[in-house]
Order: structure tokens, then sequence, then C-alpha cells
């Protein structure tokens, strides 16, 4: 009399598992497949990137025609690949240091990066590196007189002189910077998630229509029609 609580026992159950035509095993069978599938590519994405989770979806407009809503965008952590154009050990490349190096990233120069505004939960934002500030310093001079609202001067300017060293952030598509619009302060290095390295279309809606229907009466983020 065999034991079927012995080794072979336990082969004869899992071979039958494999092979059997049973409708509702075969189904878990193929739930079971989908889920491995899915965490052995979310644990390969977290070894290359080394950021969890290593995509986000871009949920506005902000950096049109760049970024677009919908967008799934691949995000590594910033200090993975070095740049020599990168300001000192941030791993961040910005928009003036990528215009004199020639280094651009989604159709402009620097890097976007993905951070969280005033080191807040929730939403990372999802805009590009502009230059960066140091504490207490007047950084007029480096704007875009475009992106200024009109400004004259430090003193018509939000967060100048700069409360903090950090980075100056703009949506490519937004008409000011992020730390006028009162988005952010200057972003820290230690505020940021990672860099976007690449973008796939319409992919991220699967993410942001599956958070509308987690949380209903949010913000409608599927496409309608």
């Amino acid at each position: 009399m065999s034991d079927e609580s012995g080794p072979e026992g336990v082969r004869k159950w899992l071979r039958w598992i494999r092979t059997t035509d049973n409708e509702i095993v075969v189904y878990a069978r193929e739930i079971g497949m989908s889920v491995a599938t899915v965490l052995l590519v979310g644990l390969l994405l977290f070894a290359v990137s080394g950021v969890w989770p290593p995509m986000v979806a871009v949920e506005s407009g902000s950096m049109e025609p760049n970024m677009g809503v919908g967008e799934l965008v691949f995000v590594m952590d910033e200090n993975r690949l070095g740049n020599d154009a990168a300001h000192a050990d941030t791993g961040v490349v910005t928009y003036r240091d990528g215009r004199e190096a020639g280094y651009t990233e989604f159709s402009e120069y620097g890097d976007v990066i993905i951070f969280r505004a005033d080191n807040r939960s929730g939403t990372p934002i999802i805009h590009r590196a502009r230059f960066w500030v140091a504490e207490g310093e007047n950084w007029y001079d480096k704007t875009n007189p475009d992106y200024v609202g009109g400004a004259n001067g430090c003193d018509e300017l939000r967060n100048c002189p700069a409360p903090h060293a950090g980075f100056i952030t703009k949506g490519d598509n937004n008409p000011s910077y992020d730390q006028l619009s009162g988005l952010s302060r200057p972003v820290r290095p230690s505020w940021i998630v990672g860099t976007a390295e690449f973008g796939i279309p319409k992919l991220g809606y699967v993410k942001l229509c599956a958070i509308e229907l987690q949380t209903p009466g949010s913000q409608p983020k599927c496409p309608v029609g």
C-alpha cells in the first residue's frame, strides 16, 4: 500500500494538477500562472530599475506633447546609471546642464524626474528638472522669462530666495515653474523616486482605470468612447 502523504504521493498530486482537465483546476492553474508571470516580470523590472513600483502611469497632460495621459512610464533609480552631466552626486541632469551637454530625455533637454512634492504621500509628480538652486539663492536670473508670470525679480517669486537647496521643476506643458505655482518647494534629492526612462502610450490606462474602479467618486481617469 503506497503512502499518499510521502514524496511519491506529492508528485502524483502535482502531476494531476498539471495535467487534469477539471475546469476548476484548469481555471485556478491559469490564474496561478498569470500571477506568477506578473510577479516575475515585476521582480525583473525591480532588479533593473532599483525602484518600486518600476512603472507609473501619467495622470495629467502637464508633460504633453512629450508624455501623454495614460502613458506607462518606466522609472529607474536616478543613481543607477552614471551621467557626467548630472548635478553633483544627485544622478539628475537638469535642463540647463542637459542643454550644454546635448543630453535629452522625452524630446527635451534634461531628466524627467518622479518626485513627491514637499515629500508628501500620495501620487508622485512627473516633471522635468530645470535647474538647481542653493539654499538662500536668488534664482531669478536662472529663469526663463516666459515661465515667471511677468515677475520682475526674486521678491515677486514664490520660494525665492530658495528656502533650501533643490531642483526647480516644471511640466513641459505648464505655464510656470512648480515652485511658483505652489505645487512644491525646490525638490530635495531625497524626495525623488527616480528618473523616467521611456514610456508606452496608452498602456497606463489599465492602471488608471483600476484606480478609478477602486475609488468611487474619484476624478475620472478612464478614456470615454
